[in-house]
């Protein structure tokens, strides 16, 4: 993930949408609301074959969008398989997510060098607002260590800028956005604007 606007961040993770046309259509006009600093492409339940399938037709359209090359893989792991995932993949690959469910997971997930660490499960946005021990999780974090954190979002919208002022430089949504596919470009369009007015600059 790259972080040239010197605020917090947006990524997205991609619906399950079977047909893979129509996911990448879907995408594409997410990705015309605005700003966004990656994708996640969840596997889901697909297998591979047909998972590869499902990346082949979203990378162009990413690409297309101008964001991030589809360098990353995004693990929600220990801190023992992060570190494999680290030694086997970087820098060839952007590695990060972690299973950081409290203070030191994080901080041992930490230590494998990911290129950053997530507090939240992209399959986490089950209730409207982020989940209480993320952003406090986040918050912490991002005042002490220089990895960058990203902070799951819920299915509202509404704790965006609550979400940013943890000092996260990355915030996700997945349903808040996708869940209304017609309205994923203005969604994104409003979360960048609050961000814009909102979200701490960053010195460093």
């Amino acid at each position: 993930m790259t972080d040239p606007i010197k605020r917090c961040r947006l990524v997205l993770v991609t619906p399950d949408i079977a047909d893979a046309a129509e996911l990448a259509a879907v995408t594409a006009d997410a990705l015309r609301g605005g700003d966004v600093a990656s994708v996640i492409v969840p596997q889901h339940a697909l297998d591979e074959k047909s998972f590869q399938k499902r990346c082949e037709a979203l990378v162009p359209v990413i690409q297309a969008a101008g964001r991030v090359r589809p360098d990353g893989l995004h693990i929600e792991v220990g801190p023992t398989a992060m570190a494999e995932a680290v030694a086997r993949h970087a820098p060839g690959l952007i590695v990060g997510g972690g299973n950081a469910r409290e203070r030191h997971a994080a901080l041992s997930i930490g230590e494998a060098q990911p290129d950053y660490i997530m507090f939240g499960s992209i399959a986490g946005d089950i209730k409207p607002e982020p989940h209480s021990k993320n952003l406090a999780l986040a918050e912490w974090w991002a005042d002490m260590i220089e990895i960058p954190c990203v902070v799951m979002g819920g299915t509202s919208t509404a704790f965006v800028e609550d979400m940013a002022q943890t000092g996260a430089e990355f915030i996700v949504f997945g349903q808040a956005v996708f869940s209304n596919p017609a309205e994923a470009p203005r969604i994104v369009a409003e979360i960048n604007a609050i961000l814009d007015e909102k979200a701490p600059r960053f010195g460093r």
